[in-house]
């Protein structure tokens, strides 16, 4: 059996056979011989691990924002204002929804299924009416067009996050079956 180099704060695993110990660097289990020191991070060791990720995080929102402010130049100049005052409404609107979304984006993380679900849809909805009401129609008209969005974004997003187990500040999200599984007489896990 081969024998990895320790890295910087670990001991080699074991050799001929020897099972390893508390603090050994096993390949099976994940850990490389030739891993970067602690606070680096090469490309080859991790192919666009953290920088994709983080892009992801970045990019859909920007690319949301500029639609939205697009469309929001379209919807303006269509409207009868002028060239200017459609570009520059539709840079505030891209501005104001991309930084919404980056906001959103960077602390889903921190809310459970339910709360992020609202989220998503609060701000769909409340975009969704003010491009209603600048195309003309009335305030409260908008108001229940941004409602009845914001609603579908919800329910969409809703059975998107709990189609994907996902991990929330208070654990993982199960489903009731799973989670008085092996209890008896139904009582959840915490109860016992």
């Amino acid at each position: 059996m081969e024998n990895p180099a320790p890295r910087r704060g670990a001991r080699a695993a074991g050799t001929h056979g020897e099972a390893g110990t508390h603090g050994t660097v096993e390949r099976e289990h994940g850990a490389t011989a030739d891993a970067p020191a602690a606070g680096t991070q090469s490309a080859a060791a991790h192919p666009g691990g953290g920088r994709r990720l983080l892009s992801a995080k970045v990019v859909w929102p920007v690319i949301a924002a500029l639609g939205f402010g697009c469309y929001t130049i379209w919807i303006d100049h269509t409207g009868g204002s002028s060239g200017g005052h459609a570009a520059l409404l539709g840079l505030i609107a891209a501005v104001v929804t991309g930084a919404l979304g980056l906001v959103l984006v960077h602390f889903q993380h921190t809310m459970i299924t339910d709360t992020r679900a609202l989220a998503y849809g609060a701000l769909f909805g409340a975009s969704m009416g003010w491009l209603y009401n600048l195309s003309g129609p009335s305030v409260l008209k908008s108001s229940g067009w941004g409602l009845v969005m914001g609603a579908v974004m919800f329910v969409v997003s809703l059975y998107i996050f709990r189609g994907h187990r996902v991990r929330e500040p208070h654990g993982l999200h199960r489903n009731r079956k799973q989670h008085t599984h092996g209890h008896g007489h139904g009582t959840p896990h915490g109860a016992h």
